[in-house]
């Protein structure tokens, strides 16, 4: 497993993301809501802060991606999932949350809302053709083999 370096500024008074188990590939953020909780009606996004800046090595992007267990239990999830922090941007990493679920949702200071995923990335060249190469599959979409 390859470990990098990255400078990280915390504004919130709690602990840096971490991996919850040692093989785990995301880290737990935590909500920082300085000015108290936000509660999200079902249907209603925040976008809430995390005290978190950080400084990406060029190559590398920062996934933010919903927490499963508040996903299936409360309908919790994340609008622009996954969302992509660049290794350019030094602002503070907001989650903009959504409630898909039922009953109204509250959102605690210190709460772990989302993961984080840090990424190797490429930039792609584009090489412009008349066509492609043919597949078995071709243009089948969206269902075309079935369910069972």
């Amino acid at each position: 497993m390859e470990r990098i370096s990255v400078k990280i500024l915390n504004r919130s008074h709690h602990p840096l993301p971490s991996y919850s188990t040692p093989e785990a590939a995301g880290m737990d953020v935590r909500a920082y809501l300085p000015d108290g909780p936000v509660t999200l009606k079902p249907m209603q996004r925040a976008l809430v802060g995390t005290g978190l800046h950080i400084q990406l090595p060029t190559g590398y992007e920062c996934q933010i991606r919903p927490r499963s267990g508040l996903a299936l239990r409360h309908g919790l999830s994340i609008v622009n999932s996954p969302g992509t922090v660049d290794a350019d941007y030094r602002g503070e990493i907001g989650i903009i949350l959504i409630n898909l679920g039922e009953e109204d949702f509250t959102v605690n200071d210190g709460d772990r809302i989302c993961q984080m995923v840090i990424k190797q990335y490429s930039h792609v060249k584009w090489d412009e053709v008349k066509e492609l190469d043919r597949t078995k599959r071709e243009d089948g979409a969206f269902g075309h083999t079935g369910i069972s």
